[in-house]
């Protein structure tokens, strides 16, 4: 790795960024100093739709390792390099394609309707109806159709608050997100003491006893809207602390207050935080680790995405 000074950093990451034709993608949880040499901040799949209305040759996605498959798979025909190929997921992990294709074979008698939440690789992607994202989840469970039972993977905790808000039933895979169920009710609690007059704002892939004791169950994208809009000067921000970085950003008037686990302050994802502006500034310098796809898995792939673009309009 490169040894620079953080200033001197930059600008190679910028040279190259030039150089090399690339755009910077950053998702909401990355470090500060990565969201702001970013191009674009946001969610995985806005993300990539960013990238493919750009003429950048190079994606650097600064995620893990699902989104970036996402880009590629939006983007085939540009390059996609993560800083990080160690940067994972729990909730991709807790579903691999391979025991998710055995299930649907074993129970093919079912005929189960597969949503996918987009936390999941390609190989799960390609094996699912439709794709859902936290913020469309409840539109794409309400055009599902009704003569089939829905398997939703691989997040319990969206898909108990998606059947909450429904009223349809699901099966759901047993995955879940490691970083927001470090969030207790009893952690949420004694914020609120701390904070009597302040708003809560929690992710879905909360549990069901953090959703309960919020204001607002809604996705990243739509946290920057209700700490925008809500009338509280003092919010809480029950997600992963890289949101928070955007926020102050964003919403500069409101305090906002990082959710505490049991035992911290706030909840870092430790796959988020694999990636730093040195593996950014490597990554560009060396285009790898580049995202690669086999043609007809990442065609299965997109299928699923397009499907839910369109039941989204």
């Amino acid at each position: 790795m490169v040894q620079l000074t953080s200033t001197d950093l930059r600008d190679e990451i910028l040279a190259l960024k030039r150089e090399r034709n690339a755009i910077i993608l950053a998702h909401n949880y990355q470090v500060g100093p990565i969201q702001d040499i970013a191009d674009y901040v946001g969610d995985s799949l806005g993300l990539s739709y960013r990238a493919k209305e750009t003429d950048a040759e190079v994606i650097a996605f600064c995620g893990v390792h699902f989104m970036a498959e996402t880009a590629k798979i939006i983007n085939p025909e540009k390059t996609v390099v993560l800083p990080d190929k160690d940067a994972g997921c729990s909730l991709e992990q807790s579903c691999p394609a391979a025991e998710l294709d055995a299930f649907l074979r074993e129970n093919a008698d079912r005929n189960y309707y597969v949503i996918a939440y987009i936390n999941c690789s390609a190989g799960v992607k390609a094996l699912s109806d439709v794709i859902c994202t936290s913020g469309n989840a409840v539109k794409i469970v309400e055009a599902a159709p009704q003569d089939r039972p829905i398997l939703f993977v691989p997040d319990q905790n969206l898909g108990e608050w998606v059947m909450s808000q429904t009223g349809r039933e699901m099966d759901l895979w047993q995955g879940a997100c490691y970083v927001h169920v470090e969030f207790t009710r009893d952690s949420i609690a004694r914020i609120r003491e701390e904070h009597p007059d302040a708003a809560v704002v929690a992710h879905p892939e909360c549990t069901s006893a953090v959703r309960l004791l919020a204001d607002e169950v809604c996705s990243t994208e739509k946290m920057i809207d209700f700490c925008r809009s809500s009338s509280a000067d003092n919010i809480i921000v029950v997600t992963e602390s890289g949101m928070l970085h955007r926020l102050r950003k964003e919403v500069p008037g409101k305090n906002l207050i990082a959710g505490p686990t049991d035992t911290c302050a706030c909840s870092d994802c430790r796959y988020m935080k694999l990636n730093t502006m040195e593996k950014l500034h490597d990554c560009l310098r060396d285009l790898k680790p580049e995202i690669t796809l086999p043609e007809d898995i990442r065609r299965r792939a997109e299928a699923p995405i397009l499907r839910m673009l369109e039941l989204s309009k």
